[in-house]
Formats: structure tokens, sequence, C-alpha cells
């Protein structure tokens, strides 16, 4: 297996074996490009390639713990303007394996495995190998986890070895998986194509283009490869957040309907209850009862909050808690006065780009960043709110107005948003921000390592719910990922258990009917709480071992599930029942014993949890 550059230019041919249409790999471009050096910068090494009209691309490897993050940069050193058609983040070649991994996704349904043969591919070489055999999957627009995360593992039955990667790009993405003369394979991806993504990028002479990075990771078993990539993600962590505290967030309370009255009642039964965060979600801006369609219009509702946000934070700290804000602020709804400011939104075609009614702000516009300091990060600043909850609830698709082409500009207009993200925290350093679109839609690391943390679905009572939590985990931290318990008046001891130990795969959050709940049930949750807090370092440092299940349906799970993640000398073991289910099998360790646990795993739809050690 080597790690190698591809790209394609305009103008230069493309490559036979009938794959014009389908791959822009192993082109005239690529054949033309020879290997002229290569040098170790600390733990980072650069090999360079160059073509007859001065074309340079520079392949980047760095050492990331266990991890590699790998990059490529395109060197235009001719006088003439080139024009990328691909270029990959990655390019792994001679890679042999007989099976492929990836992670299926779609709005509350995320990070479902799905293990294939090359033979279920379709991937055997030709009999002669002048056919190239393509596999190319991605996903375009401005929702990076829809349908698929950027992820990709190979393994090799033989031999026992598992390669993966993993990207971080929030817009259009591709994975390309082919062979041709032999049965190995090369494995390539980064921003999707010319032929995927309507993308092209013209490089002026001098100039040069970096794509975003990938990182690959090796290992004996799909665990270890992804908690390898996983722990080479580096988010930027609020000071205030660095110790898992739980949340409550009060749209399963009011679904979308705060008041003032409603956040009072709400802080006062939590008042004590050792909850970090509050946060109020959607509702609070524009026209009562309209939340969806007045995004953009972020003005207080002051038949809701008559005297402002600021004495809703002001209540909430009083009662010992962080307040948080709800905000989907890349865009406006046809109840915004901003609908038609058309200067300022995106297009495509010439015309402004709608999506079920809403329209995105061109975040690379230096008047819309200008509106946005004022209207979020000043909001938040003036009335004292600590946390932010960025939403996001649908796809700009292929692409825009304003680049070299509609899939350049896409990929542009994302990184303005990221930006925006920096600038949230650089102007408030101790602001907490979660990654939030429509749930998991966002859940690429580029988005995550700016966030402290993430919606890790919008599933928020389903019965699927430990199976996308654990899914998750394949990609992204677990000490982001935050896993919602709602709480209901009509729950029976079973009910509020499953809920509470859902959210053991991650960050605890709160919701639901929290002023209705009887004495009793406060007793379990309290006990979930303080489960949770004896588990927070294994969630947090752990490796997950074990994931296994035996369910094919995400709506109508039968079964059971079974987690075990260890960190040193103690084991977070979390056992789920589903329909037709049976009693869990796992067997404690010889020498171990059973430290703490929370949940009777006794009928159906049932739950345990229990930290092992010595």
């Amino acid at each position: 297996m080597e790690l190698i550059g591809e790209v394609k230019l305009l103008g230069d041919g493309y490559a036979g074996g009938f794959s014009c249409g389908m791959s822009m790999c192993s082109s005239d471009t690529f054949w033309g490009l020879k290997k002229t050096g290569s040098a170790d910068i600390g733990k980072e090494r650069v090999d360079t390639y160059e073509d007859d009209r001065h074309h340079i691309l520079k392949v980047h490897e760095k050492e990331d713990n266990a991890a590699k993050r790998v990059f490529a940069e395109f060197v235009n050193g001719s006088d003439k303007e080139a024009v990328l058609e691909m270029i990959a983040s990655f390019a792994l070649s001679g890679v042999k394996a007989d099976k492929i991994h990836r992670l299926l996704s779609f709005w509350s349904a995320e990070g479902k495995l799905k293990t294939e043969t090359i033979e279920d591919l379709h991937l055997e070489k030709s009999w002669n190998g002048c056919s190239t055999r393509v596999f190319k999957f991605g996903n375009v627009g401005s929702m990076p986890v829809r349908k698929y995360f950027p992820f990709v593992a190979l393994e090799d039955s033989e031999s026992g070895h598992f390669v993966g990667v993993l990207m971080g790009l929030a817009s259009s993405w591709q994975i390309e998986v082919s062979c041709k003369k032999a049965q190995e394979f090369l494995v390539m991806g980064g921003i999707a194509d010319r032929d995927f993504g309507h993308w092209i990028k013209k490089v002026a002479p001098g100039e040069s283009f970096i794509t975003p990075d990938a990182l690959i990771a090796e290992g004996n078993s799909l665990e270890e490869v992804c908690d390898k990539l996983v722990k080479a993600q580096h988010p930027d962590i609020s000071p205030v957040d660095d110790h898992m505290g739980i949340m409550f967030n009060e749209y399963c309370t009011s679904w979308g309907n705060p008041t003032i009255d409603s956040i009072r009642k709400q802080a006062d039964v939590l008042e004590g209850k050792r909850i970090q965060y509050f946060v109020i979600d959607s509702g609070w801006y524009g026209l009562k009862n309209d939340w969806a369609e007045s995004v953009g219009n972020w003005e207080v509702n002051r038949d809701i909050f008559p005297n402002g946000m600021k004495e809703a934070a002001d209540y909430i700290r009083s009662k010992g808690m962080i307040p948080g804000l709800w905000y989907e602020m890349e865009v406006v709804g046809p109840h915004s006065p901003y609908f038609d400011k058309t200067e300022y939104l995106l297009k495509k075609d010439g015309y402004p780009l709608t999506v079920a009614g809403r329209r995105f702000w061109d975040m690379e516009n230096p008047w819309v960043i200008e509106h946005l300091s004022e209207k979020v990060i000043k909001h938040l600043k003036d009335c004292g709110f600590g946390y932010i909850k960025v939403d996001y609830n649908d796809s700009i698709g292929i692409g825009c107005d304003g680049g070299d082409s509609l899939g350049e500009a896409l990929f542009n207009k994302v990184q303005g948003t990221r930006k925006f993200f920096k600038k949230m925290k650089e102007e408030i350093p101790d602001l907490v921000i979660e990654n939030c679109s429509s749930g998991g839609h966002r859940l690429v690391y580029s988005m995550m390592e700016i966030a402290s943390q993430a919606s890790f679905s919008d599933a928020h009572e389903t019965k699927a719910i430990p199976l996308i939590a654990a899914n998750v985990h394949r990609v992204i931290r677990p000490d982001q990922t935050q896993v919602w318990a709602v709480l209901r008046k009509d729950d029976d001891r079973t009910r509020l258990e499953y809920s509470l130990i859902n959210t053991f795969f991650g960050r605890m959050c709160l919701s639901g009917d929290i002023y209705d709940l009887a004495d009793w049930q406060w007793d379990i949750v309290k006990a979930g709480m303080e489960f949770y807090d004896m588990a927070k370092d294994i969630i947090k440092y752990g490796t997950t071992t074990l994931q296994q299940y035996t369910t094919n349906s995400y709506n109508n799970p039968t079964g059971n599930q079974l987690y075990v993640r260890k960190w040193l000398d103690k084991e977070l073991v979390l056992f789920h029942r589903f329909a037709d289910s049976s009693d869990n099998t796992y067997v404690i360790p010889e020498g171990k014993r059973v430290l703490a646990e929370f949940g009777r795993a006794e009928s159906d739809f049932s739950a345990n949890a229990m930290i092992i050690g010595t």
C-alpha cells in the first residue's frame, strides 16, 4: 500500500478502461507527473511530483497520534492558467481487501454500518485486466453527512489488516475504490470532482491550491481503526466545557414555543440538580408559533419575552446554570425582513437559491458577516449567554454562483461558515458551541474541531437512540456526542432507565416534562446522573472494544445491543434489549467486579449499565 497523488487538469486526456464519466483517476495528468523528491520535516513527509509543464503536486503526510493526516498541494509553476477538474486529498494504491465498510446516514438514522464484499460491489477485476472497476460514493451539498459519512474502511480477511479513511469536508465530497489490472485497489477521496460535484478550480501562474485534509489509520479490527481516526481529531473545547457537564434543552418541553414564564418554571425545577447548561431552543424570535419561517428575523418576540432575552439569561444564571440560545444563522425564512435582500443571498443561475421556502446568506459577503456579528455575537454578549446551539436545516445542493464553478463556490461559502464559527470563539473565548444540522448532518471533523459538542441526531425519543449513539462513535468523539434523554411524566422506571442509559454513550442532555415528574421519577434521574459522573472518564478517554447488535432495523429494532468501552482498568458496559430480546450474555472478566450499576434489563426495551473494575 502506497500513498500517492491524484489530479486531473482540464484539457488533458481521460483514462481508458471504460472509466470516463465514472472516474477521473489515472488520466494523462497523472501519468505526466514524475516524482522529483521526498523530504522529511519533523513528523511530516512531503513527496513532490512535477510534469514537463512545471505543474507541481505535493503530497503531505503527517503523523497524528496513531493516525496520519494527509493532504495535497497543487502548485502552478507554468506561465499559463491551470484548471483543476479533480484533486485528491488522499490516494492509496495497492490496497488489498475483500470487504468494504461504510456508514450510511439519513435524518434521525445516522451511522448505520454497512459491510459489503468486493463481490457484492462487483469489484472483481476483469478477466484480462483491461476494464476498470469503479465504486464511487459521496455527498453533494452543504449537509456533508446525508446518505453517507465521508468514511471508508477496507478489510483484508486473509491477513486481518484494516485501513480506514475519514474526511472532514463540510461540503461536497467523494470517495472512490477502483481496480484494473490486479485485484488490488486504488482508494481515493476529496472534494467532489467535476463529474460528481460540478467542481473546477482555476489556478493562476505562481499560485497554488491546497486540499482539505483526510485522516488515515491502520489496524487489526474496525474498532481499532475507528478509535485511531477519532482520537486524531482535535476539537476546540471551551474551557468551561472540559468536564462533560449535563445539559437541559427545552425543545422537547415547549416544542418551539418557549416563553419567559416557561423558562422560569423550568429553571426553578432544575435549580440544584447539577445541570450545567440550560438551552433555550427555537421560537424565541420573529413571529409567535412560526419559528421555522421566521429564521433570519432575530428580533426577540416581545409577546413571549417582553423584556428581551437578557432577562431569561440572567434568571437561568441566578439558578446556577449557563444559559444557551438556539440560532440557525446561515439562512433566512419567508417571514424574515431579509428574504428579498437578494444582493446578500446565494444565487444559482442568477436566481435566489430557495429550498423549502428558505434562502441562504452569502457567508463570504462582508455585509452579511457584519450583520450576523451584530445579531448573533453581540446579542449573545449583551445578554450573557455562554452557549450557542447552531442549527442548519437544509442543503444548498450542488452549488451556487460566485466561483469558478458551482461546486467551487459551494466549497468557499461553507468555508465562510467555518470562519464565522471561529469568529464567535475569538470574540467570546469561553463560548460553548454546539454543532447541529437537523441533528447529525454536519458530524464531520472540520466542524467538530471548531465546536465543543454536537447533536448526535434528532432521534430524540426513538427506540433506535442506542444504535445511533453507538454507531457515530466510529467517526466522532464520544465526549462531543450530545445524546438526549427526553423524560415524560408517564414514563415508568424501565423507560426512564432506558432513556438515561442512552446518554452514557456521550454527553447527557435532558428534556421533556421535567416539571411534571414525580419525586420517585426524579430519584431515578438523580441515580442516572450519579452513574454518568462515574462513567465520564471512560466515555472521554476510553477505547471502544465491542459494538455488537443483532438488528438490521432502526425503526423496529429486535434482539440486543452490547457495547463495551475500556479505560485503564475499568470497563463501561451498556446493554440494551429491543423487541424479541434475550438476557445479557456478557461475562465479567476474571478478577473484576461490578463497581457501579444502573438499570435492570429485565424485559424488551429495557437497559442495564455497569462499570466493571478491580
